[in-house]
């Protein structure tokens, strides 16, 4: 079982395809992405922890249509855009608004929202956070979860911890270039 880190797929909300300018012409082009996407790496017998605005200005049937759809045990980490429909929906395994869990050697924090300060930050564990849409300057040991963030896909932990120094040394090769 491999375990998953998305947030932020506003399933059905077409304003983030202006807002945050997915490379989708429609929501219903841009649904169907996301669903490839995330079938297309998670198994169902993976796990996968959604941080939050799942789904937004769809009927209570097509919440649980999507959830039916995506491969894995999902959680939701619940987000500002998670109505009634999308917590009450029978498709997740659990639904809280902050959970801390140990995988791969990492204490992790997970909430929507990035922290300023979370629990022993000051110890090593990291903060898993969305809401941002990749546009937050992140902190050490933070990381945005985001489909904005990954190419609009579910990541692994390995993932996540990798990007941040992908992005290390490609502005060291900027700098000595």
């Amino acid at each position: 079982m491999t375990v998953f880190f998305t947030s932020d797929t506003h399933f059905g909300d077409p304003r983030v395809l202006r807002i945050d300018k997915r490379p989708f012409r429609t929501i219903a082009e841009h649904d169907d992405a996301l669903i490839a996407n995330w079938n297309g790496i998670v198994s169902p017998g993976d796990e996968v922890w959604h941080l939050g605005d799942f789904a937004l200005h769809v009927k209570p049937e097509r919440i649980d249509e999507l959830l039916g759809l995506l491969h894995g045990r999902k959680h939701l980490i619940t987000g500002n855009n998670d109505g009634p429909a999308t917590l009450a929906a029978q498709g997740w395994a659990s639904v809280q608004a902050y959970a801390e869990i140990h995988l791969e050697g990492h204490a992790l924090v997970m909430c929507h929202y990035a922290f300023r300060t979370w629990k022993n930050m000051g110890r090593g564990w990291i903060d898993l956070h969305g809401h941002s849409h990749a546009k937050l300057k992140p902190q050490t040991r933070q990381y945005d979860v985001g489909v904005d963030a990954f190419d609009y896909r579910p990541v692994t932990l390995e993932t996540i911890l990798a990007s941040r120094a992908r992005r290390r040394k490609a502005s060291a090769d900027m700098v000595a270039g």
